[in-house]
């Protein structure tokens, strides 16, 4: 089964970007459905973003729309979310997830769905 690490977490100011990875392992992450999915302190886990197998389908959360951008490279086994115009209510642990489908366009955006998770990677915004 698949492993999965994300990375590019950090401090950055409100406007700014940063770009998370998660580096899968373990198994062909070509066959897995992935998403992005954070939490703040206090609050519970909630979407943000997933893509199918092939990067052309991706859903957003309505937050995020026109900021996030969620894509993968299968050769790489890394999947990516580019986070722009960042904003302080942005700041959590992010996550990413992974789901083993044989259906190359299904997504998913709820927890439930997910059958594996990375460990997390800090995300903060300042004002």
């Amino acid at each position: 089964q698949v492993q999965l690490l994300e990375s590019g977490g950090g401090l950055v100011q409100a406007g700014g970007s940063l770009r998370l990875s998660c580096a899968a392992s373990g198994d062909t992450f070509s066959n897995y459905a992935m998403g992005w999915f954070r939490q703040a302190p206090g609050k519970e886990r909630e979407f943000v973003a997933a893509t199918s197998r092939s990067v052309g389908n991706t859903y957003y959360a309505d937050f995020v729309k026109g900021r996030f951008i969620i894509s993968r490279d299968n050769a790489k086994n890394t999947g990516y979310l580019q986070m722009n115009s960042l904003k302080p209510e942005d700041t959590a642990v992010y996550y990413c997830a992974a789901r083993w489908v044989n259906t190359i366009w299904a997504l998913f955006s709820t927890i439930g769905e997910y059958e594996h998770w990375g460990q997390g990677t800090q995300v903060t915004v300042s004002s």
